[in-house]
């Protein structure tokens, strides 16, 4: 057990560094505004009620409730994969990224009743959509997971 409590803590490692910074952002800034870092970098406040890349953001409401039970039945299904391959450290450290980034929002939308998002990358003119650290954390553990795919032993 041991060795899982280190993709359980790397989780919790996200959490708090994605609420200290939310944190940050919500103290600093009012819903909207924003502030140039670098020529493509921005500090924004801005709230997503929908999933990645707005998605579902303009429903009536329910969105909250379902996005909430896929972040918690996520996190489940994570856990018991981390529990049960924790010796693949490559696996497990892309899982505990992606549980705490899961987390991570899942908080927003129980507290907030949607996600805080604060960072903006753009170029030429466009514009990422505003992300925060929990969708980094989720984004690189979902790469990791890919390229770890590739170093899989074919069994046949």
């Amino acid at each position: 057990m041991p060795r899982t409590l280190h993709w359980f803590g790397l989780a919790g490692l996200v959490v708090i560094l994605d609420r200290v910074t939310k944190a940050l952002v919500l103290q600093a800034f009012v819903a909207g505004e924003g502030r140039v870092v670098t020529d493509f970098f921005n500090l924004v406040l801005v709230f997503n009620k929908g999933a990645a890349f707005s998605f579902l953001a303009t429903a009536q409401g329910w969105q909250t409730f379902f996005f909430a039970a896929i972040a918690i039945l996520a996190s489940v299904v994570v856990s018991f994969l981390i529990v049960g391959n924790k010796n693949k450290k490559l696996f497990c450290g892309g899982l505990g990224l992606i549980l705490g980034g899961a987390l991570g929002n899942l908080y927003d939308r129980l507290v907030y009743g949607q996600v805080v998002d604060f960072l903006d990358f753009h170029a030429a003119g466009w514009h990422f959509p505003a992300f925060n650290v929990a969708d980094s954390a989720i984004t690189v553990g979902a790469a990791i997971l890919i390229i770890e795919s590739f170093f899989q032993k074919q069994s046949g």
